[in-house]
């Protein structure tokens, strides 16, 4: 069964740039473009693993992972995080406070980030969420 991606980010550029590398690997690709739509997204089609931003619109990245957190049903979603605020931001704290496989820094290759992705799918086998 092909892996389901959810690339959220507010910059679409990058975010066209990262779907076309990841769909070309023969990942199921999907895109938001803030976290409310990521919530939806994740809510209605469950994906593998969660690609957000940090910053972005209406809910931003650190606000939809604290709200998968929160929610049996995807407590266990691996997440990879992209952010421009590097410095800014504890990583270590940040992923360990919320369970966050990779703090990714932009500007990132989309190659990198793709590795990133295979990467977590090898570490762990398929996690079925909570319907």
């Amino acid at each position: 069964m092909t892996k389901k991606v959810l690339l959220c980010d507010d910059e679409i550029p990058i975010l066209r740039a990262a779907e076309y590398k990841i769909k070309k690997a023969g990942y199921d690709v999907r895109t938001a473009e803030d976290g409310e739509d990521a919530w939806e997204i994740i809510l209605a089609d469950r994906p593998d693993i969660l690609v957000t931003d940090c910053q972005m619109p209406r809910l931003n990245g650190v606000g939809l992972v604290e709200r998968l957190r929160g929610h049996d049903s995807t407590r266990n979603l691996p997440v990879l995080m992209l952010t421009a605020k590097g410095l800014e931001l504890s990583g270590d704290d940040l992923a360990q406070r919320l369970n966050i496989r990779k703090l990714i820094a932009k500007p990132f290759s989309p190659r990198h980030l793709l590795e990133t992705i295979e990467c977590v799918f090898q570490e762990q086998p398929h996690v079925e969420l909570a319907k």
